[in-house]
């Protein structure tokens, strides 16, 4: 773990958010109660919606999901996850701050029913983020500000993870409970202090063009992944690739 820790305090460069910021969104928690998460990539989503998206087909159904024993994090904390470990043929689809600025984007989530997590900052949260939740869209933390953690004394870093968790209350009715720390960088006292603040699981996750996919991976999806212009683009890609691979996108919350 202590190499870990190391490799993150640095961060792996993948974890790069868009810095623009959009008027800010105050969904009304009544609303945000109506949401609920996609059920999976093919329920109620049939072979002529992928088609209208460019794709030749829908992705095999994803398993049931199962919940996973995972392993104790350092001292305590929350375990930090680049991938799940299952053996289900699933994928695990994260979005960061660039995902709500393209209006398509969560017009493809509704209407092909893609189970999707999008980790915010609270200076980013406008109506794209609403109409992303609308379409089933899991919110998690990605911290107030966007700052670099590790080197920040406990209460900055209590300030920007507890905070983002209870802005995100506020605004869509949920409460977080995964931290994608910015740029994939953590330290100790971030471990520590996310596990005081409700936080159950650290996820860092991995490129799209870090390889060949893989059963389990968390797929960190950037606006400019693969060279294409937007997370809807980016998106139509993988979606392509995991067919070929027959792989599913999986909701992650439901794994861990």
């Amino acid at each position: 773990m202590a190499a870990l820790l190391a490799a993150a305090a640095v961060g792996p460069g993948l974890g790069g958010c868009a810095q623009s910021v959009d008027p800010i969104e105050r969904l009304s928690r009544k609303a945000a109660e109506k949401v609920r998460p996609a059920a999976g990539p093919t329920a109620g989503a049939g072979t002529e919606a992928y088609r209208r998206w460019g794709l030749s087909a829908a992705p095999a159904p994803a398993p049931s999901p199962r919940a996973l024993a995972l392993p104790d994090g350092d001292g305590g904390g929350p375990p930090v996850l680049d991938r799940v470990p299952t053996r289900d043929p699933v994928v695990f689809l994260v979005f960061g701050d660039g995902a709500g600025k393209d209006p398509r984007f969560a017009a493809l989530v509704g209407e092909l029913r893609l189970p999707v997590t999008v980790f915010l900052t609270d200076r980013v949260l406008g109506p794209g983020y609403g109409r992303l939740r609308s379409a089933g869209a899991d919110v998690e933390n990605h911290t107030l500000d966007h700052p670099h953690l590790p080197g920040l004394p406990a209460a900055g870093q209590r300030a920007e993870i507890c905070g983002q968790r209870d802005k995100l209350k506020e605004r869509f009715g949920v409460r977080s409970s995964m931290l994608r720390p910015p740029y994939g960088a953590f330290d100790a006292v971030t471990l520590r202090v996310a596990s005081e603040c409700g936080v159950s699981v650290v996820v860092r996750g991995r490129g799209v063009g870090g390889g060949p996919l893989r059963a389990g991976d968390i797929v960190v999806v950037e606006p400019d992944a693969g060279g294409v212009a937007s997370p809807t683009e980016a998106t139509v890609a993988l979606l392509r690739d995991l067919h070929a691979r027959r792989l599913a996108p999986a909701r992650l919350a439901d794994y861990v």
